[in-house]
């Protein structure tokens, strides 16, 4: 299990970026439908029917954005490494070619609070911590979720008290039914029947981390969008906010909906990607809901 959590302070910024999603990816992903298929120039999802607000609560602003990670469990030099070289990409000073990483999470810097100050575009990794000995057993009394050595599947993001500090963290926990479930698109579940685009090579090689990352990017996008549950959110039930990444599950490119991640890019091994990261590594990672054009967006969009 894999445990991220931040700590900050709230402060003011420049007033919003503007977001650029013109960036036409080079190769297209055949298995996915054609293009014709969208005719939304808002991007998809779009709707006048999502009513997310805000709540007047803060915005994770402070720069940089400090996360501590928790290895709990088995986790391989490799993997861990995949991970963080994530992180690493989402800073504007992460060296990338586009669409990058950092692009996409000038999305998420377009949240702003009461005083207008954004989300920050800056993420550090200020400390991490092994428990490899699972020293608090299979199971935490928290959440009682299984844990495994590389999966992610179930996220559920809540502030919790810890010396009188709002401390808001994201816990990624496997299921049984993983990677099914958690990795898809590089693992398809039975109950799909053989439906939608069928499984899709990872860009790093590793089914279940590879997977895991789309969700660390949901997870990060709405812990700092709506960090103490009383900022951005749709619905009108705080302790089921519906957040700037639930309403683009499972949207990654151009034509996404109905089953299909949209049209994305492969390598010439046939590995799946949309963003490109720091040293040359290719993720393939959600669209998040744009506040500005009322839609799921990102930067490897095609119109």
């Amino acid at each position: 299990m894999l445990l991220l959590f931040t700590h900050h302070v709230y402060a003011s910024t420049s007033s919003p970026q503007v977001q650029t999603l013109n960036t036409k990816p080079d190769i297209i992903n055949p298995k996915l439908p054609p293009r014709t298929l969208s005719s939304s120039k808002k991007f998809e999802g779009s709707s006048d029917l999502v009513s997310l607000r805000y709540h007047m609560g803060p915005v994770l602003s402070s720069a940089p954005i400090n996360i501590y990670l928790i290895w709990y469990g088995r986790w391989a030099n490799s993997q861990k490494l995949l991970i963080k070289d994530f992180i690493h990409s989402i800073s504007p000073s992460a060296v990338a070619a586009k669409p990058s990483v950092s692009d996409w999470w000038r999305t998420v810097s377009l949240y702003t609070d009461q005083t207008g100050a954004n989300v920050s575009r800056s993420i550090l990794i200020a400390g991490e911590y092994v428990d490899s000995a699972y020293s608090h057993g299979d199971w935490l009394n928290k959440t009682h979720n299984p844990t495994s050595d590389s999966f992610s599947s179930e996220i559920r993001t809540f502030p919790s008290r810890s010396q009188e500090w709002d401390l808001p963290y994201t816990d990624l926990t496997g299921w049984k039914q993983c990677p099914e479930v958690c990795a898809y698109p590089f693992a398809v579940p039975g109950y799909m029947g053989g439906g939608g685009p069928g499984e899709l090579k990872p860009p790093n090689g590793d089914v279940g981390v590879d997977g895991m990352i789309s969700v660390i990017g949901h997870e990060l996008a709405e812990l700092s969008s709506n960090p103490l549950v009383n900022a951005w959110y749709a619905g009108e039930d705080p302790t089921a906010p519906t957040e700037i990444g639930d309403l683009c599950e499972g949207l990654y490119g151009t034509g996404g909906g109905g089953g299909y991640i949209g049209q994305v890019m492969r390598d010439r091994k046939s590995r799946t990607f949309n963003l490109n990261g720091k040293r040359g590594r290719k993720f393939l990672v959600q669209w998040i809901w744009s506040p500005e054009l009322k839609a799921c967006a990102g930067p490897n969009a095609l119109d």
